[in-house]
């Protein structure tokens, strides 16, 4: 399902990318911000919304070898982001699409605002279609799902296809097989 899921998200214009363990992700995504030009200046935040890949890593410890990353989401350091990570509950294999329930507000902070979004999801995670995606959701629970395919877009500006005007111009996808299991 992997390999469907990564084709279909690259053919809407994401990056996709797959390891193994979390240190290895995690390895990537710093040396990606490091890269993409994370400072401690505006514009160039990152801004890292709470989740599952963080339980056990020192937060406090990676932001003071990181300035620039920031674990205290606000609205103001989300809009000043240059960079925003979160991560989604599912992905779509068929459609490439990422799904999150974003019922806690820095999730939908850190994956709008930013003009560049980094998704975590477990491998996993990775469903066949959104039939199997509406399986897993619970009504009761589920505040506030959210579709993620690909880079913002629209083409209502003159029909015109635009990036990025009402959110991130660029999705980098990071799928972590040892968050959320191994998937085919």
């Amino acid at each position: 399902m992997y390999e469907q899921f990564r084709c279909r998200a690259e053919a809407v214009g994401a990056e996709v990318h797959r390891f193994r363990t979390n240190d290895e992700a995690l390895e990537f995504i710093l040396r990606f911000l490091r890269t993409e030009g994370m400072a401690n200046t505006p514009g160039r935040y990152a801004a890292w919304a709470d989740g599952p890949f963080l339980n056990g890593i020192d937060k406090a410890q990676l932001a003071a070898e990181n300035p620039g990353l920031g674990f205290e989401i606000s609205r103001q350091l989300a809009a000043d982001a240059k960079i925003g990570i979160s991560e989604a509950d599912w992905a779509v294999a068929d459609t490439g699409s990422l799904v999150a329930d974003q019922a806690a507000v820095e999730q939908r902070l850190v994956s709008t605002l930013p003009s560049i979004h980094v998704a975590l999801i477990g491998t996993g995670q990775i469903l066949a279609d959104k039939v199997a995606v509406f399986e897993q959701i619970n009504p009761l629970t589920s505040r506030y799902i959210a579709f993620i395919t690909g880079p913002s877009r629209t083409a209502d500006i003159e029909r015109v296809l635009t990036i990025g005007v009402h959110g991130p111009k660029r999705l980098v996808i990071v799928c972590v097989d040892a968050l959320g299991g191994i998937a085919p």
